[in-house]
């Protein structure tokens, strides 16, 4: 049997499509019913006090580095060129809000199995410039949290956690997003949930949520909803800026901002994804752990994911790296399981200093060798888990894996 085996994909069904339905119907299209909806299931799954829906992860990441540049923060506000410590081996939009800030992204490279960065290599980029860390729990594998909190609290810096892979992993039982100062997801369909497109960034801090929603709305003082008029009851009772007193409250902006806000159709399909939650992080782990069996045979071949002991993977992807004295390559394997129906992913952009966008860049800072994440982005690839995937397509991409390694094999 053959079967066309994507890496990632959408699961839904008529839940979706009908509460979508609903949304054209009633008429309100931007935030709305199905918007609030959302953001109280997501604030009570993740035990997080302020949710803030936007239109992608992207977006999301943009928005959490961003807010923390607003002068509410006094002298632990963001400002051009503090530096903030990222992973080179990463995607893109965890880096580039760094940039785009005018501040400098300090790369360090990651441990070959969790492909995450270390706390000893987090600890050693740090000087007297650094304002934030800002990281990835790469393929939904918790960073080393216990560690890394610890630094954060002795430097007295930010911690950003990118949770766009990683809806539903645990550390030390608590989810991922609840450690860090501000925490971001993706809506994309890739992900653990998905809203076609769509992100979220989650607080606990009050200055930061109203960070967040300044200039994610244009940039306005104001917090109303959308739709909502003088939530503050004074709308005509400020006086901000150098503008006359009873300016209207709606049109005063604070911030240089964005509009960055979803859709109520997105959101709607959002609340039902949720609720289908559960049953996805129970067939990702499924999957993973029936691959990972498997490919245990083969260590010799390959580095196996590994993580931390205290940590609770919502695994994205089944990654392996093609060990250097292996009887084949990591161009082999992929072009194997690619002519057998069978997709395969890099690690996202791997290396990102290698690539043309950030080749001869002066406005940033690389410390130590890159060593593993140049193994990753020449050996490394993943497989899909995604809950989209019948026990029977798992074992097809394992008799596949098997017949090509038979094949390889030196005798």
């Amino acid at each position: 049997m053959k079967f066309s085996i994507r890496t990632s994909g959408k699961v839904f069904d008529h839940h979706e499509i009908d509460n979508a339905i609903k949304v054209a119907k009633d008429g309100w299209w931007t935030e709305g019913e199905f918007t609030k909806r959302f953001i109280k299931d997501f604030s009570s799954y993740l035990g997080v006090r302020y949710v803030s829906l936007v239109n992608s992860g992207s977006s999301a990441n943009l928005l959490a580095l961003t807010a923390l540049t607003s002068s509410v923060f006094g002298a632990r506000s963001i400002r051009p060129g503090d530096e903030v410590i990222t992973a080179a081996c990463a995607f893109p939009t965890t880096v580039n809000p760094i940039i785009q800030n005018r501040c400098t992204p300090v790369f360090i490279d990651v441990d070959p199995g969790t492909r995450n960065p270390t706390a000893k290599a987090i600890e050693h980029a740090i000087t007297g410039k650094t304002k934030a860390i800002m990281l990835a729990h790469t393929l939904g594998n918790p960073l080393a949290l216990k560690s890394i909190m610890r630094i954060v609290a002795r430097y007295h810096v930010w911690f950003i956690e990118d949770c766009c892979d990683a809806l539903g992993s645990r550390y030390g039982g608590k989810l991922v997003s609840t450690f860090g100062h501000v925490a971001t997801f993706s809506f994309y369909p890739a992900h653990q949930i998905t809203m076609g497109e769509g992100g979220g960034v989650v607080t606990n801090n009050p200055f930061i949520h109203k960070a967040v929603r300044q200039f994610r709305d244009w940039g306005r003082d104001c917090w109303c909803d959308t739709g909502k008029d003088n939530t503050c009851n004074r709308r005509f009772d400020w006086q901000l800026g150098e503008l006359p007193k009873g300016y209207d409250h709606k049109y005063i902006y604070s911030q240089i901002g964005y509009n960055l806000k979803l859709t109520d159709f997105q959101a709607a399909i959002g609340v039902a994804q949720l609720k289908k939650l559960p049953r996805f992080i129970k067939r990702r782990k499924e999957n993973f752990d029936k691959l990972y069996s498997f490919f245990k045979q083969y260590d010799r071949y390959f580095i196996l994911p590994t993580w931390e002991k205290e940590a609770e993977p919502c695994w994205f992807g089944f990654m392996v790296v093609v060990k250097g004295d292996a009887p084949f390559s990591r161009f082999e394997i992929v072009q194997y399981l690619e002519n057998h129906s069978i997709g395969t992913r890099n690690l996202f952009a791997a290396n990102l200093l290698h690539h043309p966008a950030y080749i001869g860049r002066k406005d940033i800072r690389v410390v130590g060798s890159m060593k593993n994440s140049d193994i990753i982005m020449t050996d490394g690839f993943w497989v899909g888990v995604y809950p989209g995937l019948t026990p029977q397509m798992i074992d097809f991409v394992i008799v596949t894996i098997a017949n090509f390694i038979r094949i390889h094999r030196k005798p």
